[in-house]
């Protein structure tokens, strides 16, 4: 097999996460071990840096600066909401044409994976020798193929942390609670809400997710027997949750607002969680209660990162540029479990992980649809890391004088 010598191009696309510029060094650093490389790019904001060509040159950053960007959230090279289609992907082939690009990984979701997938179909028309590797990252978890997805551990571990607190609060002063989550399509996000309950009574009491279908009248049912049972009630609430019909239960409120994708606007409005409070209000006369919207908090916020999943988006970058480089390759690198807790990883086809998305299997969610099972906290706990203890006052209560 002969050596494929050229430049390396490194792109980070979609929403950001806590983790996804580890996987960016990871595949800088691992790449310019090989000889072959004569530089190291990096596109500012995604895919449109790359029909743009607003590049830096990588090759010239020093290690330090780059593992302390790697230590940093959010996306280091910038990034885009671009979805691009076949005119777009042959404009970002050209540009790797014109560059003498042989190496292209792009750092996103099932539409980056896409982008993948056809920007390796127009080099392959052309005769042109270009490895392209789609390195996983969502905070949705909801890559197909990939057991998990970099991204998700730190996100999923600052919900857990941000629910326990409100559980603290909560026991103080009770009430109900409902806190609204990422998550569209797919439920991980939100479910991993009770990952850090440690007493019986912990919250949230209940969890939903798009993956069930959501009834005003269930809901309200729920709500009324834990808050008899336990005096409280804290809701995790996904911002997509959907009623029996499949259509947006938060679309029905904001207007009809739609994104760059077109996508109808959900959780950002903060209008679910005033709808789902109104109705405890209204329906069950209960006085105290509160809604947050968690928005954009979830994806990077500083010091709330998960270890496992920084190494293992350390690795999926290294192991990018050695499937294309080393085995010249191309693919999505995914991760498969092994043990209890181990990790391997692998390429997958392109096509296999682009466009369509997955979400939380039945077994993860229990019949009633408004919580998790323990099987879906055997798949997570693992992926956040350490968490912080919390501890109650262990003390026997003084008898009444009267007594």
């Amino acid at each position: 097999m002969s050596v494929l010598e050229g430049k390396v191009l490194v792109a980070q696309g979609g929403g950001p996460t806590a983790v996804i510029n580890q996987s960016m060094v990871g595949a800088v650093l691992e790449s310019r071990k090989f000889p072959q490389v004569t530089r190291v790019y990096g596109a500012l904001h995604g895919v449109r840096g790359v029909v743009e060509e607003d590049f830096l040159d990588l090759t010239e950053a020093t290690t330090h600066n780059l593992e302390a960007v790697a230590n940093t959230p959010s996306s280091g090279l910038l990034s885009t909401r671009d979805k691009p289609d076949v005119e777009y992907c042959q404009k970002i082939f050209k540009v790797c044409q014109a560059h003498n690009v042989r190496y292209f990984f792009y750092i996103g979701g099932n539409d980056s994976a896409d982008t993948c997938r056809i920007v390796n179909e127009e080099s392959d028309k052309a005769g042109y020798e270009l490895r392209v590797i789609h390195i996983p990252k969502t905070i949705d978890n909801d890559l197909k193929v990939t057991d998990h997805c970099p991204g998700y551990g730190s996100a999923a571990k600052f919900v857990a942390q941000a629910f326990a607190g409100i559980n603290l609060d909560n026991r103080a002063i009770p009430g109900v609670y409902i806190g609204v989550v990422m998550g569209r399509h797919a439920g991980f996000l939100t479910a991993a809400a009770v990952l850090d309950k440690k007493y019986p009574d912990d919250g949230p009491h209940l969890v939903y997710v798009p993956e069930r279908p959501f009834t005003k009248e269930q809901f309200l049912r729920d709500v009324k027997r834990a808050y008899d049972h336990y005096g409280r009630c804290i809701i995790a609430v996904s911002e997509g949750i959907q009623d029996a019909n499949g259509n947006a239960v938060a679309a029905q409120f904001t207007g009809g607002e739609k994104d760059a994708h077109g996508n109808v606007q959900l959780s950002g409005t903060g209008a679910l969680g005033d709808l789902l409070s109104t109705w405890v209000k209204s329906e069950l006369n209960i006085k105290r209660v509160r809604a947050d919207t968690l928005g954009y908090l979830q994806r990077s916020f500083l010091g709330c990162v998960s270890e496992v999943d920084q190494y293992e988006a350390r690795e999926v970058g290294e192991k990018a540029a050695q499937y294309a480089i080393w085995h010249n390759l191309d693919g999505s690198v995914a991760i498969r479990r092994i043990g209890d807790y181990a990790v391997e990883y692998f390429l997958a086809p392109l096509k296999d992980v682009a466009r369509e998305a997955t979400s939380m299997s039945d077994a993860f969610l229990n019949a009633e649809g408004n919580y998790v099972t323990e099987e879906f906290v055997k798949y997570a706990k693992p992926l956040i890391g350490k968490l912080p203890v919390m501890e109650r006052i262990a003390a026997p209560r003084v008898a009444k004088a009267g007594e």
